[in-house]
């Protein structure tokens, strides 16, 4: 029987903290992981950490079923959004509901809009370069399945973002175009005042604990974008290398034609070429489509991290400027007005979630990439493998021919 698509989970409490060693669970299956079966697969001899004990889960969302949409001005595709919850905030224990891409892009606005102290997870990049990427294709519209479904687990496993309005209206409302006209007011407190925060102030300086942030994000983005165009180029090139196998195999195979006793040994040289590119063709395709989009996701995900870290320097900037103009009065005492101790609640608001999503962020990062790491090299190991195996199985023929001479 079919297990289904893997499901997404969410925190009881909103409140729960989180243990500095936590590592969550990466949404989907693991990428590049093989069979168990398979006598070389590292997952065999390595256990992964990614178990959570103690949690209680009562929010599960799954992304699935992509359909496309042909109509007169536009062509596009919806995903099937599965919600299961015992949640009081859900009428019902169970939702299902069809979103396109843009439904996914107005949920992560409303959720900087909303929940502007808190990391929010990217979105895959909407825009393809036409006549590269065929965006209807099957493989195109599975990576960008998996990577929606991986958005909405990242604000299931949230504390406070998977209790957002907004997101219980993007998993339940079964007309979402409407509630988008209607634009009911959802800001929090802290939302509001963001929102109006001025670009007027200048921070002097970033605290050293969000200076060592800043840097590390900075230098991780860098790290990333490095590693996807090496691993681009080395894709370019194995598939260059793939087309020059497929016509290096069958010359072998026509050769065998005109040969007696070579002709067996000169089959199974074209047979190993053969199975050779198609596990070439395998491992090309695991890199595409399991080890980038993880790379792109994190590179996203640390300019989101930069977002936050520049909306908190401009509050820390707002707070600067108005306890200078408090400490310029020409009073012994002056008292602190109300404005300022906002603005200061701001501050230590924007300070604890950022540090708090940061922790959550380090704990997801090192459970997915050594899961993503772990896979890579458990797919290299099955190639080589394989070309071992698809070389060694000609030495017998050719032994064979020796021995009968």
């Amino acid at each position: 029987m079919d297990p289904g698509p893997p499901l997404t989970l969410g925190r009881a409490h909103p409140g729960t903290p989180f243990p500095k060693d936590l590592i969550l669970p990466n949404g989907g299956t693991p990428a590049g992981t093989s069979s168990p079966a398979s006598s070389s697969s590292l997952l065999n001899r390595l256990q992964l950490d990614d178990d959570i004990d103690g949690e209680t889960r009562d929010l599960f969302v799954t992304v699935d079923d992509p359909k496309k949409h042909v109509c007169t001005m536009e062509t596009y595709i919806t995903y099937r959004i599965t919600t299961k919850s015992t949640r009081v905030e859900f009428d019902l224990p169970e939702y299902s509901v069809r979103r396109r891409y843009q439904d996914f892009d107005w949920l992560r606005n409303k959720l900087e809009e909303s929940q502007p102290t808190h990391l929010i997870p990217p979105l895959p990049e909407k825009f393809v370069v036409k006549g590269v990427v065929d965006r209807f294709s099957e493989e195109f519209v599975e990576t960008r399945r998996k990577a929606l479904d991986k958005f909405l687990k990242r604000i299931t496993d949230h504390p406070v973002l998977s209790f957002n309005e907004h997101f219980n209206v993007f998993l339940t409302a079964k007309d979402l175009n409407a509630y988008k006209k209607q634009g009911i007011a959802l800001l929090t407190r802290v939302g509001e005042s963001v929102k109006h925060v001025t670009g007027g102030y200048k921070l002097r300086s970033r605290p050293l604990e969000f200076a060592a942030i800043g840097d590390y994000l900075d230098t991780f983005a860098l790290k990333l974008g490095t590693i996807d165009r090496i691993a681009q180029r080395i894709i370019k090139e194995e598939i260059e290398y793939l087309v020059e196998l497929r016509e290096y195999g069958p010359v072998y195979s026509t050769w065998s034609a005109l040969e007696g006793e070579l002709a067996e040994p000169l089959e199974g040289v074209s047979a190993c070429i053969g199975n050779c590119s198609t596990a070439l063709e395998e491992l090309t395709d695991d890199i595409t489509e399991e080890f980038l989009p993880v790379l792109r996701e994190y590179i996203l995900y640390s300019d989101s991290m930069k977002g936050v870290l520049k909306k908190r320097d401009q509050v820390h900037a707002e707070y600067e400027a108005k306890l200078e103009a408090v400490a310029l009065r020409k009073e012994d005492r002056p008292k602190v007005p109300a404005d300022v101790e906002k603005c200061q609640d701001r501050m230590e608001c924007f300070n604890a979630d950022l540090k708090a999503d940061m922790e959550r962020w380090q704990g997801n990062k090192r459970n997915d990439f050594r899961q993503l790491l772990v896979g890579l090299a458990d797919k290299n190991i099955q190639y080589y493998e394989k070309c071992l195996m698809a070389w060694e199985s000609i030495i017998p023929l050719l032994q064979e021919k020796q021995e009968a001479k």
